[in-house]
């Protein structure tokens, strides 16, 4: 999936992983119950934080990690009907290996 956007500084567009739907033992959630995931893919990354002496700090996430977020974090954004969020890198709390 290509994003027609390119966030700034040191933001980043996470796709977040699909909400669970059904439990481990059967049950089918509402759409109301389901948490909002915490893990996702990073489509694209900015280019980083610049200093107030005008030094670029680069990102230490790059696109295709998966990543844990905060819950609460981040912006939501809408394009061609799928969910995406645009949150800064601190936000970001770990790194897959």
């Amino acid at each position: 999936m290509s994003i027609e956007f390119k966030p700034l500084a040191d933001r980043v567009i996470i796709e977040p992983e699909s909400a669970e739907k059904v439990t481990q033992s059967g049950i089918v959630l509402p759409e109301s119950s389901k948490e909002r995931p915490q893990t996702g893919k990073v489509l694209v990354a900015g280019p980083g934080k610049t200093t107030d002496e005008g030094k670029l700090i680069p990102m230490s996430v790059k696109a295709g990690d998966v990543v844990i977020y905060a819950k609460y974090g981040g912006t939501e954004l809408k394009l061609q009907g799928k969910e995406y969020l645009i949150v800064r890198e601190s936000d970001i709390l770990a790194v897959k290996n």
